[in-house]
């Protein structure tokens, strides 16, 4: 990569995206709204690093092709959001670097996935232009949330490099107990606003531990994640965390009953009053 115009001191955010319903991606709504005012408060930049929840695989893999697909990795959508298209390029170059960077696992080089709607959702409304290179990182899904998250550390060099990370899923994400009849308004479940709140507070307290062991801590956690591809990308932004670094939170609000929005923000170069969150 060319990093000459980067110095040292200029630490890109990581960001952890809630991403939501694939329909976010032609909606207008607060949430995507959240989106495009945090892309405009740093620099455009260089590339970005995406780890997606709907990119899990035996291994782990990053996408090295110049012209990543749009992936419409869904079903019973309207048209239209199939005909979204992202037509980012994509960035060989920092493919092979971030193959370099990460030693805890091989990474091998992907030439078929593409970018999916993990990526394409959120990245659609920070940068319209599809100008900025992307390249998606897979989560293999042998890992432990420890593994997770010493990826995460490894990947850290490159915020000082002029690319965002950007990790994308959902704190709580429970599809079989969403409130379909209320998918449009800003309503939790009280189990889901419990969960969502720990999990932040766990976050601002740099208790890792808690959060890599969701799995037995009751109830409430069995049914805000009941799966963990959604919550394991937040372990790539906890991960990739400097001592400087600021932690905001943003779009934080529950969706639907069982979906929360909490999107994270890691900045060295956010000032923030004790306790404020980025609006």
């Amino acid at each position: 990569m060319d990093t000459d115009k980067i110095q040292k001191s200029e630490i890109f955010p990581s960001l952890f995206l809630g991403h939501g319903s694939p329909m976010n991606a032609i909606e207008e709504n607060e949430f995507v709204e959240g989106l495009r005012i945090v892309s405009k408060t740093f620099p455009e930049p260089k590339a970005i690093l995406v780890i997606s929840a709907h990119w899990l695989t035996d291994g782990t893999f990053v996408t090295a092709m110049e012209h990543p697909p749009t992936i419409h990795d869904f079903g019973g959508f309207p048209k239209a959001l199939f005909e979204v298209q992202y037509p980012a390029p994509g960035n060989p170059s920092l493919a092979k670097e971030i193959q370099s960077l990460v030693k805890s696992q091989s990474v091998q080089l992907d030439y078929d996935w593409g970018l999916d709607h993990g990526t394409w959702s959120v990245l659609k409304h920070m940068y319209p232009k599809a100008n900025v290179p992307i390249v998606q990182l897979s989560m293999d899904y042998k890992l432990s949330p420890e593994k997770h998250f010493e990826v995460a550390k490894e990947l850290s060099p490159l915020r000082e490099q002029g690319v965002l990370i950007v990790a994308s899923g959902n704190i709580v994400h429970n599809l079989r107990m969403v409130a379909w009849d209320r998918l449009s308004e800003v309503y939790g479940f009280d189990w889901a606003l419990s969960v969502n709140q720990k999990v932040k507070d766990w976050i601002l307290s740099g208790d890792t531990q808690s959060l890599f062991s969701i799995r037995n801590k009751g109830k409430e956690f069995e049914w805000a994640i009941p799966t963990t591809e959604h919550y394991l990308p937040l372990l790539y932004t906890i991960g990739t965390q400097f001592p400087s670094d600021k932690i905001s939170f943003f779009n934080d609000k529950p969706v639907a009953g069982a979906l929360t929005m909490t999107s994270v923000r890691l900045d060295s170069n956010l000032q923030l009053n004790e306790k404020e969150d980025l609006k």
